[in-house]
């Protein structure tokens, strides 16, 4: 064999090593995308996986909603106006009359149960001396995911001072009020009444529940009707009783029990 043989020889044995290398590769290529994930997250006919479906190789030190909601809720503990809402509900109580529906909130970190609140509110406002006696209006208490149409919160002083001035009522952070749909209770004077008062501190708390719940069944103001004689409940007794003598009920004896109106 000449010399031009031999090489025309040797080349076309390294085409066809090249060819078959060729062919191998192609072939391994091929069961590499067609038949599982593949080194860089393939899936099952050449996609990607979908997002959050695999472990990420980066640490998970980024914030997340949670961890973001709880501190808000922590920050707004510490400055005041985070309120737990008493579970449940209570029975319709009334006779008659269109059913109005309440909820208690309770502001937390005062350490105060909501559900020893919402217990005296609803003792209070299912009492036959309070505003049902009318048989004009019926009253419930909802849980918190229920439509209300009034909620009734124990606040702290400073908190019910900022909540009332909101409605534009300035209550010195004494006094409790009433907003549309609030009724706002103060709670230092829910612990300790007002000096003077010359009752048990639970005749106060029925009467103030009562008084800004009067508010928002429509009550205004009254005067004391004479010294010695039970002061009307939407008499403002927090201020003094001006002679007349604590009472925390709207119905005395059966019959609306009522003072002057205050101009």
């Amino acid at each position: 064999m000449t010399d031009a043989g031999r090489r025309r020889s040797r080349l076309r044995a390294l085409l066809a090593v090249l060819v078959a290398g060729a062919a191998a590769l192609a072939l391994l290529w091929s069961a590499t995308t067609s038949t599982g994930p593949g080194p860089w997250g393939r899936t099952e006919g050449g996609g990607v996986p979908a997002p959050g479906s695999g472990p990420s190789t980066e640490p998970d030190d980024r914030p997340t909603t949670a961890r973001s909601d709880h501190g808000e809720q922590r920050r707004a503990a510490d400055e005041g106006g985070r309120f737990l809402t008493a579970a449940g509900g209570s029975p319709v109580a009334g006779t008659d009359g269109p059913v109005h529906r309440y909820r208690v909130d309770v502001e937390a970190g005062t350490g105060q149960d909501p559900a020893d609140f919402a217990d005296a509110v609803d003792a209070t406002l299912a009492d036959p001396r309070s505003w049902i006696a009318s048989g004009e209006l019926r009253v419930q208490r909802v849980a918190g995911s229920e439509p209300a149409d009034f909620t009734v919160y124990l606040a702290t002083a400073a908190t019910s001072e900022r909540m009332c001035a909101e409605g534009g009522l300035h209550t010195a952070g004494y006094t409790s009020c009433r907003l549309p749909g609030k009724v706002i209770i103060n709670l230092d004077r829910w612990l300790t009444a007002v000096p003077d008062y010359a009752a048990p501190l639970g005749v106060y708390r029925a009467y103030v529940i009562n008084h800004e719940v009067g508010h928002e069944f429509g009550e205004l103001h009254e005067a004391c009707p004479g010294p010695g004689r039970p002061a009307p409940v939407m008499q403002q007794q927090t201020y003094g009783l001006a002679g007349c003598v604590a009472n925390a009920w709207p119905y005395v004896d059966g019959r609306r029990y009522a003072g002057d109106l205050v101009p």
